[in-house]
């Protein structure tokens, strides 16, 4: 059985773009998603900015009449053309400024929906392969970097229709004195492919170039961070970061360099082609058509302004579709991810475990790849149980739980909860019935009260709650230590913060894994990795101890460790080997057939002696 999303994978080319959504379609739905937001500020914000630019458009009308009334001794024609200009100049600058004001403040109302629907989009995935999968990540580094400006993509539409609308004004005083004049419009089509041509290709040589970026970033970090600082500094590697960066980033750039002045060199020929055009437009007016004074004064004024619309047009489209179109077919991208994520769920999940859940001939490969991290397991795991995980690195251990937590759907086979299978459950629904520590867990900087309480979001503030955790977690000590309790703000990077060692973090994240009281399946993922052998195993002496004493609740505890004499208390111990099951029982039972996990319990009880 293919997992949905691996499915909606398949067929995608090389450069991973093939299944990115149209540029036209991904704007316009970022359109959208603006005026579900803020529908009368954006409708009011457009026809400013449109109703701006038209004072500006008539002012070749008002020069063909002012040059008019001079020359042929009009004085009216001169007042009123000066009427025109005055009044073109002072609405081009009132409405100017009032469409600015209204256009900022969309944007900065915008820019907060905006930040918050990618923030959302990408926290609410039910699997989390666009945090492991690099063609993923490369694709959402480049949306993390223009979700800040993308506000501004509403602006450049805005922009260019108001270009367009000038443009459609230029062109109509043109073809009023003759309509050949339109030639000199069409003579601008090479411009204007161009212009839709270059963004392309430059942004495909970006997209080359993606990854490249990402390692030059990367390395830049690694010599300017604070965590990596130590090593930097004893390894004596800040020479070599730094030449490697270099390297990474010429990499990634050279292509773009090579597009960039491939293109302007098509761009340059387009306008020389345009140039052309407008002079023989001028000597068409004024020798072919021996055209009043007013009308070649026109074609000037509407020609010289006819070029520079074209060129903030293009410029402004190329804008779009080099920068801002990215984005948006990003953010659209990541839209039809999340869509094609939620699969039907028609299974409620149990609010306690009856049977077991069980694994029949599960195998897993990360997305994107084709070596199996799981293969072919099967296994049954009765509730009430406390089962150990064990495992050599790469084993397969934390693969397993990822599966078990619906982070990701198995390649075959099929996970069944009481003889449910797993996969019509609701991702959601399901983790609310979970809970755990993990060994690669996140330190979130609040008060650590908060931080531990957002293990139970509805019980956050509950002090009791967030204390029965931190006895259950044996974190006792740890709030001891820190100079307000449970009120501390940890990170020395916030006012009033405190710096903790990374076992004292460990403890506070297993604390928040225990807030939960009563899950279906608490899972413990080298939850202990930092803190001695001797505290770990007085720890999950008490973790079975608890569960056992709740067997009749309903409830399985997985218990996932490198160190195998701390999981000899354990009902149950799985043992994986090069991703496959090669055996499971109880200690006693392990240790008796001589196999694998005699061997290397053997082995690691050596090294204590």
């Amino acid at each position: 059985m293919t997992s949905s999303t691996e499915a909606k994978s398949k067929g995608r080319s090389r450069n991973g773009q093939d299944d990115l959504p149209p540029a036209l379609s991904s704007m316009w739905r970022l359109c959208k998603l603006g005026y579900r937001h803020e529908p009368r500020l954006m409708l009011a914000a457009f026809l400013l900015s449109q109703l701006a630019v038209l004072p500006d458009a008539l002012l070749a009308l008002w020069l063909k009449l002012l040059g008019q009334g001079v020359i042929e001794h009009q004085p009216g024609l001169v007042r009123g053309a000066a009427v025109g200009l005055s009044v073109s100049a002072t609405a081009t600058w009132f409405l100017g400024v009032v469409s600015t004001r209204v256009q900022r403040r969309f944007r900065d109302k915008i820019t907060i929906a905006l930040e918050a629907h990618v923030a959302h989009l990408q926290a609410s995935l039910v699997t989390i392969a666009h945090h492991e999968r690099p063609d993923y990540l490369d694709r959402l580094a480049m949306l993390r970097n223009q979700v800040f400006v993308l506000d501004h993509m509403y602006m450049s539409v805005f922009s260019t229709c108001g270009w367009l609308l000038r443009l459609a004004v230029i062109i109509t005083l043109l073809a009023s004195i003759n309509i050949a004049l339109l030639l000199l419009a069409l003579s601008a089509l090479p411009i204007v492919l161009v212009s839709a041509w270059r963004p392309v290709v430059e942004r495909s040589a970006q997209e080359r170039g993606a990854q490249a970026n990402r390692l030059a970033r990367h390395l830049f970090a690694t010599a300017t961070a604070a965590p990596p600082g130590k090593e930097v500094r004893v390894l004596r590697i800040a020479a070599r970061l730094v030449s490697q960066r270099r390297a990474a980033w010429e990499s990634g750039y050279g292509p773009i360099a090579a597009a960039r002045w491939r293109s302007a060199f098509w761009h340059a020929l387009a306008w020389c082609l345009f140039g052309g055009a407008y002079v023989g437009a001028v000597v068409f007016v004024t020798v072919g058509l021996h055209s009043s004074a007013g009308n070649v004064v026109l074609v000037l004024a509407a020609g010289a302004r006819l070029s520079a619309y074209i060129g903030a047009t293009v410029g402004e489209i190329g804008f779009l579709r080099g920068f801002w179109i990215y984005g948006a077919r990003r953010l659209a991208w990541l839209e039809d991810y999340a869509a094609s994520m939620t699969a039907s769920a028609d299974v409620a999940v149990p609010v306690a475990l009856r049977q077991a859940i069980c694994l029949d001939h599960v195998s897993f490969a990360y997305p994107g790849t084709t070596r199996l991290v799981l293969d072919d397991i099967s296994l049954r795991l009765p509730a009430g149980c406390v089962v150990a995980i064990v495992g050599e690195n790469g084993a397969g251990k934390t693969s397993l739980v990822k599966l078990l937590a619906k982070m990701y759907e198995p390649a075959s086979g099929a996970i069944l909860v009481d003889d449910v299978p797993l996969a019509r459950m609701p991702a959601e629904e399901w983790r609310k019935r979970l809970a755990g520590a993990f060994q690669d867990f996140f330190r979130f900087e609040f008060r650590a009260c908060v931080t531990v309480g957002l293990g139970d979001l509805p019980r956050l503030h509950d002090g009791p709650a967030v204390n029965a955790a931190v006895d259950r977690a044996g974190a006792e000590d740890v709030v001891a230590r820190l100079p307000s309790g449970l009120e501390t703000q940890l990170g020395p990077t916030w006012p009033g913060g405190v710096e903790v060692s990374f076992g004292q973090w460990q403890k506070l994240a297993l604390a928040r894994g225990f807030m939960r009281e009563r899950p279906l399946l608490l899972v413990l993922d080298e939850p202990t990795a930092a803190l001695d052998a001797e505290t770990e195993h007085a720890l999950f002496e008490r973790y079975a101890a608890a569960a056992r004493s709740n067997r009749d609740a309903g409830q399985l505890t997985i218990l996932v460790s490198h160190r195998f004499s701390t999981v000899r208390m354990a009902d149950l111990i799985v043992v994986l080997k090069g991703a496959r099951l090669v055996e499971f029982g109880t200690h006693d039972e392990l240790k008796g057939r001589g196999g694998h996990y005699a061997e290397l319990y053997d082995l690691q009880a050596a090294a204590y002696r």
